[in-house]
């Protein structure tokens, strides 16, 4: 395997080139279809419209690919981060010549807390990957409202709102963990009552996928894509 990162491959994070960051995502498969479940708090309104069959997703080679790399995460965690080490310093010298942000996401379609995640590479112990890269920033949605990264400063998370996660959604962002994204089916509104309390501001999060530069304490819009259109779960709002 000679990759782990794919570097701005996608539309969202071709934008984000447009606000100064040059982004790397790890794609793994997702929820348990490499035999290992990577998504545990996963809806069934997101598996199902999860955007991993979506543009170059949608060919079996690259399928594929996404398994063994989600296997090789289980099977040979050693290598694994060996790979990845090497490429986010590929990508860190990439952003410097071109004068960009690095940036990578680590779960492109998977929900892995890699905060607590430890490796050691030339002999240096390190308690997560952002440690070894303090210049990098890292960033992730998840559905997991029991991870903790405050005290990673190159690491933030958005939470991601489904259909059966409303309250911990709101504990998220109340709680000021950090912002919320929800998938609109049509327009994206200025303002969204995610509880009856108070309506929270929101912003159009369609321009680039650099989360770690929203404003805190807003919900992020996204449009739905794919299956997304046609989903009758409540995962789409």
């Amino acid at each position: 395997m000679r990759k782990l990162l794919s570097v701005s491959v996608d539309a969202k994070t071709i934008k984000s080139i447009g606000k100064g960051v040059l982004t790397g995502i790890l794609y793994l498969a997702p929820g348990r279809l490499s035999g290992r479940e990577v998504c545990p708090m996963a809806s069934a309104g997101c598996l199902k419209s999860c955007l991993y069959s979506a543009g170059r997703g949608a060919f079996s080679n690259v399928q594929k690919a996404r398994i063994s790399k989600t296997n090789l995460y289980f099977d040979d965690r050693e290598l694994f981060f060996n790979i990845l080490y090497r490429d986010i310093v590929a990508l860190e010298r990439k952003a410097k010549r071109d004068g960009l942000i690095p940036a990578v996401r680590l779960n492109g379609t998977s929900d892995i807390p890699f905060e607590r995640v430890a490796f050691i590479r030339d002999g240096v112990e390190y308690d997560n990957i952002m440690q070894a890269f303090p210049a990098v920033t890292f960033y992730d949605y998840t559905k997991r409202h029991n991870r903790n990264v405050t005290g990673i400063k190159n690491y933030s998370l958005t939470f991601s709102l489904s259909e059966i996660n409303l309250l911990d959604a709101i504990r998220w962002i109340a709680g000021g963990k950090g912002n919320v994204a929800i998938v609109y089916r049509d327009q994206i509104p200025a303002l969204y009552w995610l509880s009856i309390l108070k309506p929270w501001p929101v912003i159009d999060g369609t321009g680039h996928d650099a989360r770690f530069l929203d404003p805190r304490g807003v919900i992020v819009g996204l449009c739905a894509k794919g299956a997304a259109k046609r989903d009758t779960s409540g995962f789409v709002i």
